[in-house]
């Protein structure tokens, strides 16, 4: 069994504020009404958030939890919110923020859970905009016409976790190799170090395991004896 292979793009912390300082720009650039309450969709929109909230001088700031993609991009079947707004936003200006607009599911359930509560108007804002997604934000920093996996710095230890546990669950590999794999195939150009350290945190939770040189997810797990 082979795990499918697509490209994978790293954005770095001063390219990640950057296009948060962008959106905000073009956020500002419509001169429409400064938004009453910035609503973060966790958890990759807490950073750009809190950039877009100091471009637009504003404190208002707040967040809900959606979850529409794990680790290292396995996406589970629907998005769901799992931690909704704890105020009210009945007839307030939002202005709902995430990194990455990809299929657009976790963006359409962000505003159809905020439609009930009766604000006066919701735009949303994304600092990648996929030409795939159904969805098409407010605004955006930048349009990703061809699809790539994107990952931020703030996600980049939890993402290399998962596409570690994607190749281990496809088959046993040593860490020279695995690191190998991930380059070929997802061209994730990680160092050793960040390796070892997915590794020794995936062993930890009990989600892989060792046996001499190689690496296993429990699954696959190959008896001493009977090797």
């Amino acid at each position: 069994m082979m795990s499918d292979s697509f490209p994978v793009r790293f954005i770095s912390w001063e390219e990640s504020a950057s296009l948060a300082r962008t959106l905000a720009a073009r956020i500002k650039g419509d001169r429409s009404k400064q938004p009453d309450l910035v609503i973060a969709i966790g958890r990759g929109g807490f950073v750009p958030a809190r950039v877009v909230c100091d471009e637009l001088l504003t404190t208002s700031l707040t967040s809900i939890r959606l979850e529409h993609w794990g680790p290292g991009a396995r996406r589970k079947e629907r998005a769901v919110v799992r931690y909704p707004l704890s105020c009210s936003v009945a007839d307030r200006d939002l202005l709902v923020i995430d990194d990455v607009s990809d299929t657009g599911d976790t963006l359409s359930i962000a505003i159809s859970y905020l439609q009930e509560l009766q604000p006066s108007r919701i735009r949303t804002g994304v600092l990648h905009h996929k030409a795939s997604s159904r969805i098409n934000p407010d605004y955006y920093a930048e349009l990703v016409k061809e699809w790539n996996w994107i990952i931020y710095p703030w996600a980049l230890h939890e993402d290399i976790c998962g596409f570690l546990e994607i190749e281990l669950t496809c088959h046993p590999v040593s860490l020279p190799d695995l690191h190998s794999i991930l380059l070929k195939r997802y061209n994730l150009q990680i160092t050793m170090d960040e390796m070892v350290s997915a590794v020794e945190d995936l062993i930890r939770l009990g989600k892989i395991t060792k046996n001499g040189e190689l690496l296993f997810a429990y699954e696959n797990r190959i008896n001493p004896s009977e090797s």
